[in-house]
């Protein structure tokens, strides 16, 4: 799988002349990999607003608001991963209709209204963006970019915290 990304990344993208040290075929790899994350972090955002917008129930206000902080943490970490993408001299492909090819998020359910249930949704969504995240921390490393790493590390926290912030409203002492 990694290697058909890689494939049609090269076939597809421009990389643009930079005078930064990785070598060329590397900064390849790792904008491929990184625009793979990309078109799952805005997938991850829509859903984040999606359940924003439509939570109902007794704890509505708490998970309208706390949906609404991950939304905004989510965007900085698009951001963050968009630049560095750019920074390698590759283009961020972050558009709406590219994330929804290339995400590998779950589909977030369009029908539900109750709070738990959005939070369940909420938490799948966060879980699987945050092992996608520490698995390509374990790619840049063998790909010797320790700055992309230490920016997945840095995302890899952020998503950690977020999702114990929404489980939270979930778990009650039995």
């Amino acid at each position: 799988m990694k290697q058909t990304i890689i494939a049609e990344f090269k076939e597809m993208s421009k990389m643009y002349e930079t005078e930064n040290d990785i070598p060329a075929d590397r900064r390849t790899e790792l904008n491929a990999l990184m625009n793979q994350r990309l078109a799952s972090v805005v997938d991850l955002q829509t859903q984040m607003k999606q359940a924003h917008w439509n939570v109902k129930g007794p704890s509505f206000i708490g998970l309208h608001e706390l949906f609404d902080k991950v939304d905004e943490a989510v965007e900085s970490y698009a951001d963050m991963i968009a630049e560095r993408i750019v920074q390698l001299g590759g283009i961020a492909e972050g558009t709406a209709r590219v994330a929804a090819v290339r995400s590998r998020l779950p589909e977030y359910p369009l029908a539900i209204a109750d709070g738990l249930a959005h939070v369940e949704a909420v938490a799948r969504a966060l879980s699987t963006f945050g092992q996608e995240v520490r698995s390509t921390i374990a790619e840049m490393t063998v790909l010797d970019d320790a700055g992309s790493a230490d920016l997945f590390t840095e995302v890899s926290r952020g998503i950690d915290k977020w999702l114990w912030f929404v489980e939270a409203h979930a778990q009650a002492p039995k």
